[in-house]
């Protein structure tokens, strides 16, 4: 996570779990976004296999592990670029306006202390993949 903006940082969470995390700032300086979800477009069929799934819910990445589970990160990945060709970001010119992007407070960080509360947890509602 101290790395420069635009790597992978990707950890094992309770022995089980991989989290994919994207850093976001300059080296040496901690910040990361965590991924929770994601809307998926390609490669649906194989998301359904790697989770053992035989047809899609709701539910089926909504989840910082199922979704590096679907998606078949692991700690291999952690320090990569993503720049491609393993795990990539693509501007599809897609924009969304500020006032549609529900904010909430994080989940799980508790030992935050009053941080926890701070409303670092972003989304879209409606958005069927991610609860």
């Amino acid at each position: 996570m101290f790395q420069r903006g635009g790597i992978a940082y990707i950890y094992l969470c309770y022995g089980m779990h991989h989290l994919f995390n994207i850093v976001t700032h300059k080296e040496k300086v901690p910040y990361a976004i965590l991924i929770r979800a994601l809307y998926p477009t390609h490669g649906i069929d194989q998301m359904l296999k790697r989770r053992n799934q035989t047809q899609w819910t709701s539910k089926f990445i909504s989840g910082p592990g199922m979704l590096t589970q679907a998606l078949k990160i692991k700690k291999a990945h952690n320090g990569m670029s993503l720049q491609g060709p393993l795990i990539y970001l693509e501007d599809r010119g897609i924009e969304i306006k500020r006032e549609k992007i529900l904010t909430l407070p994080r989940v799980g960080v508790s030992y935050a202390g009053e941080d926890a509360y701070l409303p670092y947890r972003f989304l879209l509602p409606n958005n069927i993949f991610f609860t």
